[in-house]
């Protein structure tokens, strides 16, 4: 039955990135666009209240520099955040990210009732790491807050569906004077000192239409918001051309850049050795994920020589049981791939169990394609102009 279950919204995805053409996707389809008339009808809402200040945002009295997309998944987002916190930190600010922690494990209902019952102290926000050591797991934590906690010793990550008190956390308990918000576009509660916002320009707006018919978690019009506008998976600056133009439609402002998100190397799930990409070239191999935009990965392996001969696709952010992963394992096994690749945010999901052949992540980061400066100096510029014109007061 969960099986089943699954396949239907699999079937749902794959009609809202409109990778399906048929009766019944159309009929689906009809159904969906209606719910994101609705769904554009409440946003508006929220904006008016926010803008007649009926609804009030909050200030932090720090740096707070917010990184997000107006599109559901796939901006490649992480490792942006990742290298715009080091960059911040190898400048001698005391940073904190702060994250939803989505698909992360929360208090529960019982839990929550007996809280409110009893007139109890409020939950405080999940600490996934104190900038010591990582205190949460990504069960608890979510899979891209631990996965940043790992890769960035001496920053701390505070996790809580309300930012703004995760922010005070920060502040008042590490010391931190420079936040940056994770996926923090849509989050109008917290007032941030500086925008960034990611599009993906293999697929930028999907259909263009808003949840849950397309992609779009709000309008084109709200790129307007921006600051700077990161195109990331960028191949070819020329074939942007028209992306450009439709963001200078929305924003004339914004500095644009162009970056792509590089594959660096291997590494290996259980021994944490790490390999040259040349190692997987001529290679049979079997892929599988749980990300917003499989195609994408896939693409990279293959660009790397390696021919897929197995191929598995879960629900983004989903929760692998060690039943799937040892059926994945066994088919990869069965298919006569030389090894198992995947994400390095899946691979911070995988129960403790190893296939018969090796199984590798793939390491990701970020650089810039235009005839810009590295990008530490471009995140030194973006972060850390003078610090007195940013702050919130």
């Amino acid at each position: 039955m969960l099986r089943n279950f699954n396949r239907g919204i699999q079937f749902i995805v794959d009609v809202v990135y409109d990778r399906i053409n048929n009766n019944i996707a159309d009929s689906i389809g009809f159904i969906l666009n209606i719910l994101s008339i609705v769904f554009s009808q409440i946003i508006k809402i929220r904006y008016f209240l926010y803008d007649k200040r009926l609804l009030k945002n909050s200030p932090l009295g720090c740096l707070v520099i917010v990184v997000g997309n107006i599109t559901v998944g796939g901006t490649g987002k992480t490792p942006v955040v990742e290298k715009l916190a080091k960059t911040l930190q190898q400048n001698g600010r005391k940073v904190g990210i702060i994250s939803r922690g989505y698909k992360s494990k929360n208090e529960s209902l019982s839990k929550k009732i007996l809280r409110f019952v009893t007139n109890g102290a409020v939950t405080p926000p999940k600490i996934v790491s104190d900038g010591k050591n990582v205190l949460l797991g990504s069960k608890l934590a979510g899979d891209e807050p631990y996965m940043l906690a790992n890769n960035l010793p001496g920053v701390v990550v505070v996790c809580d569906k309300n930012r703004v008190k995760a922010g005070y956390f920060a502040i008042k308990d590490f010391g931190c004077d420079t936040l940056v918000l994770d996926d923090g576009f849509q989050y109008l509660k917290l007032k941030g000192s500086l925008n960034i916002c990611l599009v993906d320009s293999t697929n930028p707006f999907g259909n263009e239409h808003l949840l849950p018919r397309g992609i779009l978690r709000e309008p084109l019009h709200r790129l307007s918001k921006a600051d700077y506008i990161l195109i990331t998976k960028t191949k070819n600056i020329q074939q942007c051309e028209e992306l450009h133009q439709t963001i200078r439609n929305h924003n004339s402002l914004a500095k644009i850049i162009y970056c792509k998100h590089t594959p660096r190397f291997l590494v290996d799930i259980k021994s944490e050795e790490e390999k040259n990409l040349d190692f997987i070239k001529e290679k049979k191999v079997a892929v599988f994920s749980g990300i917003a935009y499989p195609e994408s990965f896939e693409g990279t392996i293959k660009e790397q020589g390696a021919e897929i001969i197995y191929t598995k696709r879960f629900l983004d952010h989903h929760r692998f049981s060690a039943g799937e992963i040892k059926t994945v394992f066994m088919e990869a096994f069965a298919s006569g791939a030389e090894m198992i690749l995947t994400t390095e945010k899946d691979a911070v999901r995988l129960p403790k169990i190893f296939p018969k052949i090796p199984l590798y992540y793939l390491r990701l980061e970020i650089d810039l394609l235009s005839n810009e400066e590295d990008f530490n100096s471009l995140a030194q510029r973006i972060c850390l102009p003078q610090k007195d014109k940013l702050y919130n007061h």
